[in-house]
């Protein structure tokens, strides 16, 4: 897995651009294409807030209509075009069909997407007067990635990105995924906007069956504040660009498909939690040995989005009280009494009864950057983990403050 990109990091037929258009308030990178340079194989999942933006309603529509082959993803941040009615709707199918025009295929061959404040008429003139600049600078560069990746953010801190690869038929295949998250970030699906692109050979149908399994292992693992967008999208194109046969359902090479392709959205995933707004660390939670993988998965994020076990973890405070109660209301069954808590390491709870610990070494070590939590319920054989990130004043600052 890499985060720094090089250009061998990246999949042949891509092509990547960004311009500032003028969205952001800073003038910086705005507008961005990401563009196969044939009709690749699609697969996407997107927000299931019941209040969706107008570029999920179109994506949507544009990759069933289009039976899962796409050629491009236009994007942009600083305005979320969601709740602007009929004429934000109209906005996003213009840009769409201007992009196209300007890349040589259909309008229903591309995804559109955006990011940022709800509520705001979308400034269309902006996007249709930067949309030929953008498109004639697309490069397959690691340059031209990067920028793609800065070009999506808002509030963070940092660019997301990840590769991988793996071999079959002689043939090296390549991922690359690049995301922006760090506030209103909460499954179900993917709280933010992620696109990944590979130059494998795969079935629609399979790349969506195999994505949707993909995300439940990783985006719809991780928490920052408990808030699902109205815009979450993600977005994986394959365009067989490798020249390797095509990949088939329960194969070796199916495999080693699944598992680059998690290994990317894993790594994205976990770098937007490390970037939650105001985080200082990231905390996994591992819960074993539960009656299901649901019920395990569930206790998990329970534990991870109560705001108290996140402020405990903010001021390094050892309070496995606080995860022991959070299990306890999921709604999901198990003894109390044969439960096991470990943080950081140092067993606090065991057989349901409290340990005599060393708190100033626990605290101590709850101050480092990833901080693993184990609940072991000892009720089945079933785990699950789920990323968040503590819970800290400067988030509320960020957020009192994010329009104002």
């Amino acid at each position: 897995m890499k985060h720094a990109l090089s250009e061998s990091s990246l999949p042949r037929g891509f092509r990547f651009a960004a311009t500032a258009c003028g969205l952001k308030k800073t003038g910086a990178l705005d507008l961005a294409i990401l563009s196969s340079e044939v009709p690749a194989s699609a697969a996407a999942v997107f927000t299931q807030n019941l209040v969706v933006a107008a570029p999920v309603v179109i994506s949507r529509g544009h990759l069933k209509a289009s039976r899962g082959r796409m050629r491009a993803v236009l994007v942009n941040a600083g305005n979320a075009n969601c709740a602007t009615g009929a004429a934000g709707h109209a906005a996003a199918l213009r840009s769409v069909a201007e992009a196209a025009n300007r890349l040589g295929c259909q309008p229903q061959e591309m995804f559109v997407c955006s990011t940022g404040v709800i509520g705001v008429p979308l400034p269309l003139d902006k996007i249709l007067k930067s949309l030929p600049n953008v498109a004639r600078h697309q490069r397959p560069s690691s340059r031209s990635f990067a920028e793609l990746s800065l070009a999506i953010c808002t509030t963070d801190t940092r660019p997301k990105t990840a590769s991988a690869s793996f071999r079959m038929a002689g043939k090296r295949i390549h991922f690359v995924g690049c995301a922006k998250g760090a506030g209103m970030i909460h499954p179900n699906m993917a709280t933010m906007l992620a696109f990944v692109a590979t130059d494998a050979s795969i079935a629609p149908s399979l790349l969506q069956k195999t994505l949707e399994e993909v995300t439940q292992r990783t985006f719809n693992a991780i928490s920052v504040d408990g808030d699902t967008s109205t815009n979450d999208t993600l977005i994986v194109l394959a365009n067989g660009a490798a020249d390797a046969p095509s990949i088939k359902k329960g194969t070796t090479a199916h495999r080693a498909f699944a598992k680059a392709l998690e290994d990317v959205c894993r790594s994205l995933a976990l770098q937007i939690v490390a970037d939650g707004e105001g985080a200082q660390r990231v905390i996994e939670i591992e819960v074993r040995g539960a009656k299901s993988e649901s019920s395990a998965h569930h206790i998990a994020a329970t534990i991870a989005t109560s705001p108290l076990v996140k402020t405990a973890f903010a001021g390094a405070d050892p309070n496995w009280g606080r995860i022991f109660a959070a299990a306890g209301r999921s709604g999901e069954s198990f003894d109390p009494a044969k439960v096991d808590i470990k943080m950081a390491g140092i067993p606090v709870l065991r057989r349901g009864q409290p340990l005599d610990f060393n708190e100033r070494a626990a605290s101590n070590r709850l101050l480092a950057d990833h901080v693993p939590i184990v609940v072991d319920l000892h009720s089945g054989r079933f785990s699950a983990h789920y990323w968040t990130c503590d819970f800290t004043a400067e988030y509320v600052r960020i957020n009192a403050s994010y329009r104002t």
